[in-house]
């Protein structure tokens, strides 16, 4: 049947769990009964929207919602683990009256991650302002969503880059893929579409063809973000982490290398962070490849971000990243050549390959950043900080700005208050100002099917 928006629905649907969701014990399911109430019901009910809502082309949160007013989940217990009863579910996540295989383990994961991980056996005893204890919630979190191989080879390549990216960016990033999925990497991106999915697609391609029939195909979001970019079909291990923080973090010790496509300032803010982790003195010595690519197209995108990166942060750190135009097969060679020395550090200093427990970082770079209009203005953005001080900040800018944009708390915030101030050192405003204005040239901070409206002001 179709809603009052027009929209086909599924009126009602029940599903039995699946995965970890069929081992509780009833005194797990009573507490999620008790904790999938209130606020966690509504954020749970918001990420199973968006998975459900995967294929769709649209990419706003608070239109979603507009979009399926009458959607709801409810939690239902059974001695065999836990049901889910869906009201009035968008009609494009079920074949002939069935949810798709793909979409029903997505489901489940959002139940683990957002109700089970609200219980108190979930969260479990960590100290989320102590840095050791978010390491090991983070490390927890991947385990339950059961992304990490003991004693696997290090293989496991993160990519980012923008959801939105024009369909030769796409291509390029399936070409890139596939190259990976022939050396037998495998692929951890933010499981949205775009660039997030190209390397993934390509790599099923390049797995089918060596026969691999196990390819990981990992998604790392937060629920801020999951409406703006819902999980694409290829994704199998999703795990939505408590903020950007931890999902930042989860990506740079899971990962064995780093891959960035074209994005926009979201993709700015990932690459901010690892510089800034990677200029810690703490992790001198520690390899860790890093590298930009895209289509010859592209290579304005790229050559805007390493002049403002030269400049904002100094030619040094500008060594730890390497610039790869328009050649997929290289990306893919010197992505593994650079995981081959991870792999030899790793074994030499006893680190185990599946999460990077020696890779050192700041606080800075794992306490939640509130991007509220007093936090922004606060920002201290000063030439003459230390390089991973002054990439935590402009890092925080940056999160700020995709919280204007794409998260329905920046969202609001914007219409009710107008743009952020963001101010600092002149000179470097000034390049701040060019890189975004290049992103809007460019049509990079534009979202499907509405018009751009910048949520930044920049005070010189």
């Amino acid at each position: 049947m179709n809603n009052e928006n027009n929209l086909k629905i599924i009126e009602k649907c029940t599903i039995a769990a699946r995965g970890g969701m069929t081992l509780l014990s009833q005194e797990e399911v009573n507490k999620m009964m008790e904790v999938g109430k209130g606020g966690v019901h509504e954020l749970f009910r918001k990420c199973c929207l968006a998975v459900l809502n995967c294929d769709a082309k649209e990419d706003d949160a608070m239109a979603v919602l507009e979009r399926y007013p009458d959607f709801d989940v409810t939690l239902i217990p059974r001695e065999r683990g836990i049901h889910l009863e869906f009201a009035n579910a968008p009609a494009q996540a079920f074949v002939d009256g069935k949810m798709i295989s793909g979409i029903r383990d997505s489901i489940f994961s959002v139940l683990r991650d957002i109700v089970f991980q609200s219980t108190e056996k979930g969260v479990g005893n960590y100290d989320l302002s102590a840095s050791f204890d978010i390491t090991n919630f983070v490390f927890e979190i991947l385990r339950r969503g059961e992304v990490h191989q003991y004693g696997s080879e290090p293989n496991l390549v993160v990519c980012w880059g923008g959801h939105a990216i024009n369909r030769v960016e796409y291509q390029y990033t399936k070409d890139v893929g596939y190259q990976l999925g022939l050396r037998e990497a495998h692929i951890c991106t933010g499981c949205g579409t775009g660039a997030m999915k190209g390397p993934m697609k390509g790599a099923t391609v390049g797995h089918s063809k060596q026969r691999i029939d196990n390819g990981r195909y990992i998604g790392l979001t937060e629920p801020g973000i999951i409406a703006a970019e819902a999980p694409n079909p290829i994704v199998n291990h999703l795990v939505i982490m408590p903020d950007i923080e931890k999902r930042l973090e989860a990506f740079v010790r899971l990962g064995h290398g780093i891959i960035v496509f074209p994005g926009g300032v979201g993709t700015a803010e990932e690459i901010l962070y690892l510089i800034g982790i990677l200029a810690n003195q703490k992790n001198k010595g520690v390899p860790f490849p890093f590298i930009m690519t895209g289509p010859k197209e592209s290579a304005d995108y790229f050559h805007k971000i390493d002049e403002f990166i030269r400049f904002a942060l100094g030619e040094e750190a500008a060594q730890m990243y390497e610039i790869i135009i328009d050649d997929p097969e290289d990306v893919a060679i010197k992505m593994m050549n650079g995981i081959e020395a991870v792999k030899n550090y790793r074994t030499e200093n006893k680190i185990s390959y599946y999460f990077n427990w020696g890779l050192h970082i700041d606080t800075p770079f794992q306490f939640p950043f509130i991007p509220s209009h007093e936090n922004m203005a606060g920002l201290e953005l000063y030439l003459d900080r230390p390089i991973e001080d002054l990439s935590a900040s402009l890092r925080q800018a940056f999160s700020g700005i995709v919280a204007g944009n794409v998260k329905e708390y920046g969202v609001r915030q914007i219409k009710e208050k107008g743009v952020y101030q963001i101010n600092g050192d002149k000179a470097l405003m000034e390049k701040l100002d060019d890189l975004l204005q290049s992103f809007i040239a460019q049509k990079r901070m534009k979202l499907p099917g509405s018009v751009y409206k910048p949520v930044f002001e920049v005070v010189k």
